[in-house]
């Protein structure tokens, strides 16, 4: 049991200091520095999910062309694994075919982070079907 304020902050710098050992530097920089967290300009095919336990909320935007995922964009709002998990799928899918995208797996997106806290896979379950719903919804209009 914790005595006073004192074991109260050394336990949290703990936690802190935990936390940022089991994030890879590419979730960090991708955290502070993201590219692709925007809405595209034209925008054929989007989609959201959530997940009320956490409250992470990942929505994806795609410009598709031709079979082409010409651009695509995010708007996150959740914890840094899920802001890092959207922005490594958007790396991974600009200019793939939608055929390529449709391959993308949590695991794909795991190697291409690093460093994850499993507490967090989550996340990466979360963006791989924002996307496949996105395409989804592009396909029944197409």
């Amino acid at each position: 049991m914790l005595r006073g304020l004192g074991e109260l902050v050394v336990l949290s710098f703990k936690l802190s200091f935990k936390m940022e050992i089991e994030y890879s530097k590419k979730v960090i920089q991708y955290f502070k520095n993201p590219k692709f967290a925007r809405i595209p300009k034209h925008v054929n095919a989007e989609a959201k999910v959530g997940n009320i336990v956490c409250g992470d909320e990942i929505k994806v935007f795609l410009h598709i062309k031709n079979g082409k995922i010409e651009d695509v964009g995010y708007k996150t709002f959740g914890c840094a694994a899920a802001i890092a998990s959207s922005e490594a799928l958007c790396r991974l899918i600009k200019g793939k075919s939608v055929k390529e995208a449709k391959k993308i797996t949590p695991k794909k997106i795991l190697e291409h982070l690093g460093k994850l806290p499993k507490f967090k896979y989550h996340c990466l379950t979360m963006v791989v079907q924002a996307l496949k719903n996105a395409i989804e919804n592009y396909e029944k209009l197409s």
